[in-house]
């Protein structure tokens, strides 16, 4: 009732906190995001040079190695947020993810200290890894936490419209260095410009997030979350319907992410010839375009409900997904359509996406449980993205993994049938 009067009167989005939270967030994804947008320049800096193919390969290793820390910083860092607080781990998490990209603009190449380079690079991605890991699980319990149950939709789309504009910034810049700089130039030195850039951002997020509030509904359960003993397992134990749902639509949100953003980059370019200009142009306007739809997706589901919406997602993907890849080749157009429409799709999914995965555990257990399954999926589905399809793309068989993609969008959408609607509900 008292819900209902609020929404009469009309609701007012606590800005200033959405911000903070938001815009820490997108710094997190901004520093994350710039290691696959310029890796096509960095790749033979760290390995020997002689083989750009294998350099980009060890690249995207090393990218994926980086995926493996997730898991172990969504338990450690969600389970501090369980027990200490969304604040205290927020900030712990962007002082590493800042550090890391700072020391990745800052090292010597394979030239300068040999093969001390690449093992520098993966201790950079470790730190950046544990800290993602955290910052996923606990900003979208955040998020899930602050928000009225009937507008938790809207609330939820704000963590997306802050990791797109954060994609969107580090496409820009890619599109700007790329077309300013040569490629020698950008090889030499260009690419460390974005990293330590976000490095100087993460002084300003972290600035933010001292200023946030802790949620109320974590002050009243802190007490539980300390009573829990071995919570992993308990998870598992008590939550199994849980679990299997949060893997099974997580996995195809995680490859469509890292496809779109991350795989597909390199891919137009290196392999089907595309100008990099034009692949850079054409990530940024779609992004444009997914950043734009977050709110007015969040609002559709608070009003018609998360289910459908998942179901669209994942039934349009399973379909659409090889035949877009057909047109990943030389030519704006082409690159316009397959970016637009396959960000578009995925809105269904990443505006709601902190909602989702917030309803599905009680709060003693939500940063925990996010933080682990969540993160265990995106290392073994996510990160892997970039390297499989550079690997069949060498092998001359790219057209694999996007029937890959395929069978996963299938797999989730059985999934999410399972899934109750939870729209309105109050988080346990």
């Amino acid at each position: 009732m008292a819900d209902s009067t609020t929404e009469r009167l009309g609701h007012r989005l606590p800005v200033k906190k959405l911000f903070a939270a938001s815009v820490g967030n997108a710094l997190e994804w901004f520093d994350w995001t710039i290691y696959a947008t310029f890796s096509i320049y960095f790749a033979s800096e760290f390995f020997p040079k002689g083989n750009e193919a294998l350099a980009l390969i060890n690249t995207f290793a090393t990218y994926a190695l980086a995926f493996f820390f997730r898991p172990l910083g969504g338990m450690l860092l969600g389970r501090f947020a369980d027990i200490r607080g969304r604040k205290p781990a927020m900030i712990l998490t962007i002082v590493l993810m800042a550090g890391g990209s700072v020391a990745i603009g800052l090292l010597p190449t394979f030239d300068q200290v040999g093969w001390l380079a690449p093992i520098l690079l993966l201790l950079a991605r470790v730190a950046q890894g544990l800290s993602l890991g955290g910052e996923v699980s606990n900003a979208s319990a955040y998020l899930g936490e602050i928000a009225p149950p009937a507008r938790r939709g809207r609330y939820s789309a704000f963590f997306y419209i802050s990791t797109g504009s954060a994609v969107l910034l580090a496409s820009i810049l890619g599109f700007v260095l790329a077309r300013t700089m040569s490629k020698a130039d950008l090889t030499a030195y260009g690419w460390r410009i974005p990293f330590l850039l976000g490095g100087v951002l993460g002084i300003i997020g972290l600035w933010l997030r001292r200023s946030l509030a802790e949620t109320e509904i974590f002050e009243e359960k802190k007490s539980t979350a300390t009573r829990v003993e071995r919570p992993l397992r308990t998870t598992l134990r008590e939550h199994p319907r849980a679990v299997v749902q949060l893997v099974g639509f997580s996995m195809l949100s995680t490859l469509c992410y890292y496809t779109f953003f991350s795989a597909l980059t390199s891919f137009a370019v290196k392999t089907r010839k595309a100008d990099d200009v034009d692949v850079f142009l054409a990530l940024s306007i779609a992004t444009a375009l997914f950043v734009a739809l977050q709110y007015p997706m969040g609002a559709l589901s608070d009003r018609f409900g998360r289910k459908p919406q998942l179901l669209v997602w994942a039934a349009a993907t399973a379909i659409l997904i090889v035949p877009l890849s057909t047109l990943v080749r030389p030519g704006l157009p082409g690159l316009m359509v397959v970016f637009c429409v396959g960000l578009c799709l995925y809105t269904a999914m990443t505006s709601i996406a902190p909602a989702i995965m917030s309803e599905l555990f009680p709060t003693e257990l939500r940063g925990l449980g996010i933080g682990a399954w969540y993160n265990l999926t995106v290392a073994l589905f996510g990160g892997t993205a970039p390297l499989v399809l550079t690997a069949l793309s060498d092998a001359g068989l790219s057209t694999l993994f996007f029937w890959y993609v395929a069978a996963g969008a299938a797999i989730a959408f059985f999934v999410i049938r399972t899934l109750p609607e939870t729209k309105g509900s109050d988080l346990r």
